[in-house]
């Protein structure tokens, strides 16, 4: 298989990331438009609770199997890499199944006592086939993953991508004359064929490496006492080690999960408190969740592939107690999630209503956005450095410092959401006050644990980039000549902000030529420029 250096494997991921982003947006201001903010929220309803069944059968097995596969591929024990795929396939197809039929056999109470609103059963039913699928992709995924190789994950995920947003839509409006419920099943089920394919594609990426690398599958073990009890061992050597990784990172990823479940509950319970009635509140919810929070973590394209070319890097390193490559990587990743994800913040915030009113066609979605925009870049270096942490074997500190944020979310949305004067803007500070908590907290943990430093003249020099991007945006929205096509008005500000942002991270040197090297295509090119 062909292994990607860190900063390749990154550029591979975010580019697959980026389109997906922008891809995404299209059902993002479709949907809306095909079964409306209440039918969104219908449709975000039951996703909480999938999250926390997704989590229990996968959780932190895709970060295991990336790991284990990167250190027994370091060590150059191929066969052992194919045997932690089989061991992991039959463990989360096993959970998968048990869990479907859980949820489709408990799906009436759970829909109708658990969650704020009954509409959601047949969004919940649409949703059930989904936990083998994705069950499947994340062993793969993680296989990949641990190789190195970022390709076939980057690629499955584009195609998944393009296949939902068409079958979303379509069955959305296949069904949406039958009740908006069933428009948000429909939109469901077109997510659901998504991953199909996108298991499929991964499938035939793995045959086509295998069928190129000349192996077939390991034949099985010949039928001797002795040889199954080596084979016996192994597996369960491999399961041990496996839950000795994942289990931490599945409390870590279960408390958000519950967190996110929580949250779907405690907001819709608390502003039915406050006076609002429950459409009102569902489609509020659906706009935050639906349309406020997509936008906010478009930049989160980078951040993901960060992490996840983090994991088996730092493993690798780790393993040879390379603590400077550590800290290199780490520095890379910061400033590569600081110096990406700033200029979006500065867009959502200074032109928050006409961004919402151009996508949405709804201001009240603008000012929400507005008030989360400033503290997104919390959420942008919290992925590095929670995978990070789980890379270096402190899953359980990862976990902590998740479960401190949510308890402090959750007593916020109890408290102000319920208030009639903060509504639904109490559970928007509520998840502010929840990321900047746990950012901190995992940036302390990975400080005092291999004595990081964060280079801080580089926060300093993006916060006063971000300040002359925002004035030249606000500057060129104001005065440039195309108030009568709102559209056009939008782009040449946004144009002109980028612009000035491109040439400023160049001057303070955030960002250098020598940077530019290392991305594919890119890197190329200019060396061959500097040889004429």
């Amino acid at each position: 298989m062909n292994k990607q250096s860190f900063i390749k494997g990154t550029l591979i991921l975010l580019a697959a990331g980026i389109l997906n982003r922008i891809l995404g947006f299209i059902p993002r201001i479709a949907l809306p438009r095909i079964i409306g903010p209440e039918g969104v929220g219908i449709y975000q309803l039951g996703y909480p609770f999938f999250i926390v069944l997704v989590t229990i059968i996968t959780g932190g097995i895709p970060l295991a199997i990336a790991k284990m596969v990167a250190e027994a591929e370091g060590a150059g024990k191929r066969d052992a890499s194919k045997q932690i795929l089989q061991v992991s396939l039959m463990l989360t197809l096993t959970a998968g199944t048990l869990f479907m039929g859980l949820s489709l056999l408990l799906a009436p109470w759970v829909t109708g006592v658990l969650l704020p609103d009954e509409r959601v059963f047949q969004t919940f039913i649409s949703m059930t086939p989904m936990l083998i699928i994705i069950a499947v992709s994340s062993v793969y995924r993680g296989y990949f993953q641990g190789k190195q190789n970022m390709i076939p994950s980057a690629s499955s995920s584009v195609i998944e991508t393009i296949v939902r947003i068409v079958c979303m839509l379509w069955f959305a409006h296949l069904l949406m004359p039958k009740g908006i419920e069933y428009g948000a099943a429909g939109a469901m089920l077109g997510t659901a064929v998504g991953e199909l394919i996108g298991m499929v594609a991964l499938l035939l990426q793995y045959a086509g490496e295998e069928r190129r690398n000349g192996k077939l599958l390991p034949k099985s073990p010949p039928p001797d006492t002795s040889g199954l009890k080596e084979s016996a061992d192994t597996t369960r050597g491999i399961l041990k080690r496996l839950a000795g990784i994942a289990i931490p990172v599945t409390g870590g990823r279960m408390v958000g999960s519950f967190s996110y479940l929580l949250e779907t509950i405690l907001t819709n319970r608390s502003l039915a408190l406050a006076g609002i009635a429950t459409t009102v509140a569902t489609a509020q919810y659906g706009a935050l969740q639906g349309m406020v929070i997509p936008l906010l973590l478009l930049p989160g394209a980078l951040t993901v592939s960060l992490a996840i070319s983090l994991v088996p890097s730092l493993s690798e390193a780790s393993a040879r107690n390379d603590r400077v490559t550590i800290h290199k990587r780490m520095n890379q990743s910061l400033r590569l999630a600081l110096v990406s994800g700033a200029p979006f913040a500065v867009v959502m915030y200074v032109l928050a209503e006409p961004l919402c009113l151009l996508l949405y066609d709804n201001r009240e979605v603008g000012t929400m956005l507005k008030i989360m925009a400033p503290f997104a870049l919390f959420l942008y270096v919290q992925s590095p450095l929670q995978a990070a942490l789980q890379a270096l074997d402190r899953p359980g500190r990862a976990l902590v410092n998740t479960l401190i944020g949510a308890l402090i979310k959750m007593s916020l949305i109890v408290y102000l959401a319920s208030n009639p004067a903060f509504g639904i803007k109490g559970a928007v500070i509520a998840i502010l006050v929840n990321s900047v908590a746990v950012t901190v907290l995992h940036g302390f943990s990975l400080s005092r644990l291999i004595g990081f430093r964060f280079r801080w003249l580089d926060y300093i020099k993006t916060a006063a980039v971000m300040l002359i991007m925002g004035a030249s945006i606000l500057y060129g929205y104001n005065h440039l000549p195309f108030s009568t096509q709102p559209w056009l008005q939008f782009l040449t500000s946004v144009t002109v902000g980028f612009a000035v942002y491109l040439a400023v991270i160049f001057m303070t040197r955030l960002v250098t030529p020598r940077d530019l090297e290392r991305v594919p295509v890119v890197g190329a090119w200019l060396n061959r420029s500097s040889r004429r």
